[in-house]
Formats: structure tokens, sequence, C-alpha cells
């Protein structure tokens, strides 16, 4: 089984995927869409995701993994 990753309250990887997408320009639609391409499952409901998932999404956004778990400022 794949480990799940769920936020924390001072390190809130939601709102950091949601900041880093709108600079992109991109939709949550065009996110899973190319996640789901890269044959890796996730609907825009999913509430806790995959260290997968987590490589995906930062794929997909052309980011890095500090961008995605930095903290709250």
């Amino acid at each position: 089984m794949e480990p799940k990753i769920k936020q924390s309250p001072t390190i809130p990887i939601g709102e950091n995927i949601r900041r880093i997408r709108l600079e992109k320009g991109m939709g949550q639609t065009e996110l899973v869409r190319q996640i789901q391409l890269l044959g890796v499952p996730l609907t825009r409901e999913s509430l806790v995701i995959s260290a997968v998932q987590l490589r995906a999404i930062r794929d997909v956004l052309q980011t890095t993994y500090d961008a995605l778990l930095a903290e709250k400022s």
C-alpha cells in the first residue's frame, strides 16, 4: 500500500498546490488530467494524497518538493 501524506497545520500542502497551480494558470481539472496521463490515479476530490501522487503533482507543475511542502508564512 502506498504511504499517504496528510498536511499539517503548519504545512498546508493543499494550499501550496493551489497557489502554484494558479501561478501557472492551470485549473484543477487540467492538473488532474495531466497527472492521470502519467498513469497516476487522482481525482479532484482527493483529500489525502500518496507519495506517488505528490511526485506527479511536482512534475506536472514543474516545481520542487520544497515549494509544495513550504510552511505557512
